[in-house]
């Protein structure tokens, strides 16, 4: 089963918002001209200039008269918790990270995560339920939902050979993550795919990602308090 191809527009938008939340391009810096990005991409200007009108939509970048299309500016207090793929948190502390797949299959969205998603109740979504390990340990349950308009091929890929944080950060450019962070403890299903007691504390992280005007996807991390520690800094 072959990805569908993002339509020409979406492209553009996605290479200028990969940019954006790679660091390449920083607030108040100039994006490239819609010329460039015409000739870049073999596509109208007319379909530029879609791509370019809904990133200040969305408040990615501003259009200024005379001196081009920039980086917008964000006012406010950023977070240094970073979004990390988990493959490289393992691969940086010289460690191997193998992965289990236990579910990947369409389901329908239920009122809470309508509500989490943005789209209405009963449509379909993907979800996923992986097991991370590090040097054969089990160190997170990977629990996801993902909003099928933003990440077509989702069910396609080889989650063997690539995580779903990579593919969405490929296909869905990140702009924004929202957290909720909190101790509790493992469901039965939970405490025996993670090899642990079900008195066990564990880590449990909620974290929606948003890709420009779309939640793009939900997921709950699970991880064995006794093998992981959270930190992070915050600065203005």
């Amino acid at each position: 089963m072959s990805t569908p191809q993002l339509p020409a527009y979406e492209q553009v938008k996605a290479f200028v918002k990969g940019q954006i939340t790679s660091g390449a391009l920083q607030a108040g810096d100039t994006v490239p001209s819609e010329a460039a990005l015409q000739q870049q991409f073999g596509v109208s200007r007319m379909t530029v200039n879609r791509a370019v009108k809904e990133l200040a939509t969305e408040g990615l970048v501003t259009r200024q008269r005379g001196s081009g299309t920039v980086v917008a500016q964000w006012h406010r207090i950023s977070s240094m918790l970073a979004v990390r793929d988990i493959h490289e948190e393992v691969l940086e502390r010289g460690h191997a990270h193998t992965s289990r797949v236990l579910r990947l299959e369409t389901v329908a969205a239920d009122a809470a995560l309508a509500q989490a998603l943005g789209v209405p109740v009963g449509a379909p979504l993907f979800h996923s339920v992986m097991v991370h390990l590090e040097n054969g340990v089990a160190i997170q349950i990977e629990d996801r939902h993902v909003n099928p308009a933003v990440a077509p091929g989702y069910l396609a890929q080889d989650f063997q050979t690539t995580t779903p944080t990579q593919y969405l950060f490929a296909c869905a450019p990140l702009t924004e993550a929202r957290y909720s962070i909190e101790a509790a403890l493992p469901s039965a299903a939970e405490a025996k795919s993670l090899d642990i007691g079900r008195s066990a504390p564990c880590l449990v992280i909620t974290r929606c990602t948003v890709s420009g005007a779309h939640v793009a996807s939900q997921a709950r991390l699970v991880y064995p308090g006794a093998r992981y520690s959270l930190s992070g800094n915050f600065q203005l």
